[in-house]
């Protein structure tokens, strides 16, 4: 059978933005040394992305479509789960991944107003947000300097009969001690959120993260480990939860049918929900106060050929911080560098570095320095959340101190290990650090 035009129009359309992408490759050039920024983050691609997306955009499909379930599909089986719902962003993807257990659905297992979550106060502010978000009270706990994760005793002398929840995020992709915080979560019959924006690929005993909680999120923002330029993911292996999550995600209505799609279930006009008339159309029902915060097939498509360099993203991503932390570990005097927590094989977003306290520098006159070098650097988040000027009307408890959150806010700071950094690269930073030691020690 001959093709038809338009396809042959495609495939020449596809082949031009492949051809597109080798030229322009050409043209780059090469690292300078001194000159040009190494980044903490970024995107990795090749014309394999590119394709992808002029496909989707040639379908016109304006919304989450085939590719978006594609996505959906592959990646849980990645993490070996059943359900992956594609969503907006990752901020949206923690919003979600919370937001799921205030679903009246639940029944008396159902999160209240005034419940306790806790979280850590060295973050970033979307893990925190969704608590306050759902009028819900945060629990802040102290880190640990070097993992920069809760330590589980924190955790588990916060529990109080409020607490209803745990949120916390695997720090720059260090997963944190998951035997502990699921013991606990387990003994107080607490919901475990396992934010995993910043470690796709971390396991931890051998199981990934993002598998021990009830559920988790990820994201695809160009800084993470793979990227469809914005977007994230709620993880879980409930059905019922999955229902929820869906439908908090796509307005708050009951129906299930895709987008396009129409009774799925067979019972479109015949069903009694709430108060409405018998037989009300099930597609403008809603069972949750939801949102719309569904992906576009255009990033989905970016996704699907992200996902198959996943694998070699996460390698590369060890592999920087390994040379990175041999290269480094010459300045261990004035200098905490990171640690792995026990039993973890990190997939790292990024290399923290804490400035002791009996250190003749200052974090501020280093990170000044490699900036200058053209390094790329950024602050661990937030600090201390609470010190920030959006959190002053905030209810929240305080379990312990803070003493090492404000540690961090003040002496931590990290640089990057994206698969965008070549040894090269990694080599100069070494240097840099090394020029800057000798002139200030």
């Amino acid at each position: 059978m001959t093709d038809k035009r338009s396809d042959i129009i495609r495939q020449e359309i596809l082949e031009k933005a492949r051809e597109y992408y080798s030229a322009s490759e050409e043209e780059t050039v090469s690292f300078r040394p001194g000159i040009d920024m190494i980044p903490f983050a970024g995107r990795v691609y090749d014309e394999n992305e590119l394709a992808s997306l002029i496909d989707s955009a040639l379908d016109f499909w304006l919304t989450a479509g085939k590719y978006a379930k594609q996505f959906e599909r592959e990646y849980a089986e990645y993490f070996g789960l059943k359900h992956c719902m594609l969503v907006n962003s990752g901020s949206s993807a923690n919003l979600l991944a919370l937001t799921v257990f205030t679903s009246p659905k639940l029944g008396d297992k159902a999160l209240n107003p005034g419940d306790e979550v806790i979280t850590a106060a060295a973050c970033f502010p979307t893990t925190v947000n969704p608590i306050i978000q759902n009028n819900l009270v945060p629990v802040f706990v102290d880190t640990d300097i070097g993992t920069y994760n809760v330590n589980p005793d924190n955790v588990r002398e916060a529990v109080t009969p409020k607490t209803k929840a745990i949120m916390l995020a695997h720090t720059l992709g260090n997963p944190f001690d998951l035997d502990e915080v699921t013991a606990v979560a387990g003994e107080h019959d607490l919901y475990l959120i396992e934010d995993c924006c910043d470690a796709v690929g971390s396991t931890y005993k051998g199981k990934m993260v993002g598998t021990f909680g009830h559920t988790a999120s990820v994201s695809f923002y160009p800084a993470h480990h793979m990227t469809m330029g914005e977007g994230g993911a709620v993880l879980a292996d409930s059905d019922e939860l999955a229902r929820i999550v869906c439908s908090l995600r796509d307005w708050g209505r009951d129906c299930f049918c895709e987008p396009g799609k129409d009774n799925t279930c067979g019972h479109r006009f015949t069903q009694q929900f709430g108060d409405l008339p018998l037989g009300y159309d099930h597609k403008y029902v809603y069972s949750h106060i939801g949102y719309n915060l569904k992906v576009l097939d255009l990033q989905a498509a970016i996704g699907v050929e992200q996902l198959k360099k996943l694998p070699a993203f996460i390698e590369k991503r060890k592999n920087n911080f390994k040379l990175l932390q041999e290269g480094l570990e010459q300045f261990n005097d004035d200098l905490v560098l990171p640690q792995a927590a026990s039993g973890s094989d990190p997939s790292w977003f990024a290399f923290p570095i804490s400035v002791k306290q009996d250190s003749d520098i200052q974090r501020g006159d280093l990170v000044a320095f490699l900036e200058s070098r053209k390094i790329q650097t950024r602050m661990l988040f937030a600090g201390n959340i609470i010190r920030h000027p959006a959190y002053r009307n905030v209810k929240y408890r305080i379990a312990g101190t803070l003493e090492n959150t404000d540690f961090i806010m003040n002496n931590t700071f990290f640089i990057g290990v994206y698969p965008g950094i070549t040894e090269e690269m990694i080599e100069y930073i070494v240097k840099a650090f090394k020029e800057y030691f000798e002139k200030h020690t």
